[in-house]
């Protein structure tokens, strides 16, 4: 059985420092982060409970424990949302936004901001990685590497199975990892959508989706800078910044700008008056 929220609080307690918190940091460590003793302290609660929270086999903490739990590790906003949703994919009989299929409609008023947005690349995905309405910019960006392709195109699929993809992203590690970590937040397998997804990529790609499923915690990174190769600009930084749109249908708009001058340069080779740098 998955143990989401048993690998989420102790990713986060082997990541945040006793510095962070204030506590001395003592003798020497075997493991990195706080020690469960130094979490339960924190919290108000047994070092064995913590203990039977990541392990999985206390499964249904209260909100009263969550919070005390979230205040002890210093989660970020994010943090305890996703903490939140972890805990109610956990109860009995629960089912995520009505077990409907994600939703494959982008809103004309979305359609609209896409449009204002050319010609900078910017693209709209669901919670499965479909792609579901992109600029001329992200076309000129993302189709000559194949991630297109498809109907609709999948990004999770094409980083996972498709051998282009380690071209396309230099750092195909960490863009695996980024990937996984989107379809981990909230319940992941407890919406059965993602879970067919999920057990799609187990058996295609292998080990290199499935131990992902069982180390990263979720939370991806929501804004940052990722290399490409574009097989006419060739190396490129762009920076991205993504924004969940309010409404429940699980759909994102993320926005890929120019990292450095020399990306703008390249990119204006291609494309004269396209993309811009991003300031600062």
């Amino acid at each position: 059985m998955d143990n989401e929220l048993g690998l989420f609080l102790r990713s986060r307690r082997e990541t945040i420092t006793p510095a962070e918190l204030g506590l001395p940091a003592g003798d020497r460590r075997r493991t990195p982060g706080l020690r469960r003793a130094e979490v339960a302290a924190l919290a108000g609660v047994s070092v064995e409970y913590v203990t039977r929270l990541e392990q999985g086999k206390d499964r249904h903490p209260s909100a009263a424990v969550l919070g005390a739990l979230a205040g002890a590790l210093h989660l970020s906003p994010s943090e305890r949302v996703h903490l939140h949703r972890l805990s109610k994919g956990l109860e009995p009989g629960f089912t995520c936004r009505g077990d409907a299929a994600p939703a494959r409609e982008v809103r004309d008023s979305v359609r609209a901001v896409l449009v204002r947005l050319e010609p900078t690349a910017a693209v709209v995905t669901n919670q499965l990685g479909d792609l579901l309405a992109w600029t001329s910019g992200y076309q000129w960006l993302a189709a000559s590497a194949g991630i297109l392709d498809g109907d609709p195109p999948n990004l999770n699929r094409y980083v996972f199975t498709d051998r282009r993809a380690r071209t396309t992203f230099p750092d195909w590690e960490l863009a695996a990892d980024q990937r996984v970590a989107e379809l981990k937040q909230g319940p992941f397998r407890a919406d059965r959508h993602l879970a067919a997804l999920a057990d799609e990529l187990t058996v295609t790609a292998g080990d290199a989706f499935e131990r992902r499923t069982r180390e990263i915690p979720g939370l991806p990174a929501p804004h940052g800078i990722q290399r490409w190769t574009h097989p006419e600009a060739g190396d490129l930084r762009m920076a991205f910044e993504t924004l969940d749109l309010p409404a429940d249908d699980g759909q994102r708009l993320v926005v890929h700008l120019p990292a450095d001058t020399t990306t703008e340069n390249a990119i204006a080779t291609q494309r004269p008056n396209s993309l811009r740098l991003v300031a600062g």
